[in-house]
């Protein structure tokens, strides 16, 4: 067994799996495929359990079997585990639950390994070695508001995930660069700034507020709006004169952008709208060819069964939109760039427009069908409310700027702090780093800690309350942590190496329970692409740790 458990090192459910495993195929030799039922224990009966037993006797009754209902299965299951020394015992409980005690001193030795080796050796191994994470993705010439909040933060935080489970994550930020609105742009940057190249975002100002004269302008003046359409069949015609204005807008919205990722520490690789447009025509002219392709009332769409309205592929006009630039980019990502996993992250109301284009993408055959690899997924996330439970905007009824949003965080948390004495006690570079984590950090976790699906309630005072489930909670564990580590002025290096761990106490033994759990909790949060999954567990790790600390029975 040592080969297998090395196999799914550091997660215990998946090392039990491969023990209980053999037992089953001793136990029912005639039942193929029977996959092992391993859960975390909540009970008293021990840490973990197998749930085979009701489900195989089920299968089995009435067949001639020797056993007699699901708790002798159970003890069956029980007595046919192999030798290992990760259990310490097991009993039968109900209707035939195998409960599993691990033992504390393969739990102490598995916790010293993960020391010395380091917590990577404990990330998930996803059947996957290359993911796109397309998450942000906000629209050229718009600010970044609270909209682009969630997809933000939630598709970095998959990437992390990913990255840490040791795959390749092209990070893709899918802005929208392209469309009719950049006649409008250019005709407007072309009045403003006659000498366009000059343009900056210091000059042009609010974005947003340039986006609305423009809009104004287009929807008030008709010579404008000719000029407006004109100037669109330039751009993608290739005039070298709109590509440069075109790119000159691209550069200011960028510079914009990275405001936000800074503050937030997102990484992110542009490849917008416009990158794929090249890839349109042949696309559309593969599935064509295939078939899928239809006319219906002067467009050109693919019908998917089940949804009673069409996805249209070139607008009567002969136009191409979303759907296009979504079939360009799957089939560039999937031929192009070898993913194995796309990962959409964008709210939940654009759920049907992804499903739409799975589905069109399965019956081409470029994804297979059910959930195997390649696959692509969407991630959806509801709506960021105001205190009102209304979505969250500013008193004016405007979409609140994201930059601010985060600067008003910091700042919050800058005055906690010097409310504290911290100003008088940190250097300014200090207090500055750590308004910047804090503050930044709870806005995060606020965002994360809710399960994706659900709306959540913007709070600039619960989210950066010390107490609770917050990131300032969590952080504050943490540099207690760190300030037990720099007063016991021991080096911690020597002691992974040479000290012994030790779970005797109960509460030494909860703690490195919940510890040996990371791997696990980490690979079902990847599976089910839910990072609330870790914030559980942080939250309930530091709520352990302090039980555990407090404890004079467990001090060093």
């Amino acid at each position: 067994m040592a080969a297998q458990e090395e196999e799914c090192k550091g997660n215990v459910k998946a090392q039990l799996a491969k023990l209980f495993e053999v037992s089953l195929k001793v136990t029912v030799p005639n039942e193929a495929d029977v996959d092992p039922l391993i859960a975390a224990c909540t009970g008293k009966f021990g840490d973990y359990q197998c749930n085979n037993a009701m489900g195989l006797w089920s299968k089995i009754k009435g067949k001639g079997t020797q056993f007699r209902g699901p708790p002798a299965v159970g003890e069956a299951i029980k007595n046919n585990l192999p030798t290992s020394e990760i259990i310490d015992s097991c009993s039968v409980a109900g209707p035939g639950f195998v409960n599993v005690v691990l033992s504390k001193n393969w739990m102490a030795k598995s916790i010293q390994m993960m020391l010395i080796e380091g917590i990577d050796t404990w990330a998930p191994q996803p059947p996957v070695k290359t993911a796109v994470v397309d998450f942000s993705s906000p629209n050229i010439a718009k600010e970044m508001h609270v909209g682009h909040l969630r997809s933000t933060i939630i598709g970095d935080t998959l990437a992390r995930m990913l990255e840490f489970s040791k795959v390749k994550v092209l990070r893709r930020n899918h802005v929208g660069d392209w469309g009719t609105q950049f006649g409008m742009l250019i005709e407007f940057l072309f009045e403003k700034f006659p000498n366009f190249e000059d343009a900056t975002e210091t000059a042009i100002g609010d974005l947003q507020a340039f986006y609305k004269a423009s809009k104004q302008r287009f929807d008030s003046d008709p010579a404008f709006k000719e000029r407006a359409q004109q100037a669109v069949v330039r751009l993608q015609g290739g005039d070298e004169k709109y590509r440069r204005a075109w790119a000159q807008i691209c550069e200011i919205s960028r510079t914009e952008f990275h405001k936000v990722y800074q503050r937030l520490g997102v990484h992110l690789e542009e490849k917008g709208e416009s990158f794929y447009n090249p890839y349109i025509p042949g696309v559309i002219e593969g599935l064509t060819k295939q078939g899928l392709v239809e006319e219906s009332q002067g467009a050109r769409v693919i019908f998917i069964d089940g949804i009673n309205i069409p996805l249209i592929v070139v607008k009567s006009d002969g136009g191409f939109n979303y759907a296009s630039t979504d079939l360009a980019a799957l089939w560039y990502r999937l031929n192009e760039e070898k993913a194995e996993w796309i990962i959409y992250v964008t709210d939940v109301g654009q759920q049907q427009h992804f499903d739409m284009v799975f589905k069109a993408a399965k019956r081409a055959g470029w994804l297979p069908q059910g959930d195997n690899y390649p696959k692509a997924s969407h991630v959806g996330f509801g709506l960021v409310l105001g205190e009102d439970g209304k979505r969250f905007r500013t008193r004016n009824t405007e979409v609140v700027r994201l930059v601010d949003l985060l600067d008003e965080a910091k700042n919050r948390s800058k005055a906690a702090l010097i409310e504290r004495g911290k100003g008088e006690e940190w250097t300014e570079e200090e207090i500055e780093s750590t308004a910047d984590a804090v503050g930044y950090g709870a806005v995060k976790y606020a965002d994360l800690k809710n399960n994706r699906l659900t709306n959540y309630t913007f709070n600039f005072d619960q989210m950066l309350n010390d107490k609770g489930n917050t990131a300032v909670y969590l952080l504050y564990a943490h540099a207690r942590i760190c300030s037990i580590i720099r007063r016991s002025g021991k080096d911690v290096e020597e002691l992974k190496n040479k000290g012994t761990l030790v779970l005797e106490h109960k509460d030494e033994r909860d703690l490195g329970l919940h510890l040996l759990q990371f791997a696990e909790v980490v690979e079902e949060a990847c599976t089910n692409l839910l990072p609330n999954v870790v914030c559980d567990y942080l939250y309930s790790l530091s709520e352990i740790f302090s039980k555990f600390y407090s404890n004079p029975e467990c001090k060093v």
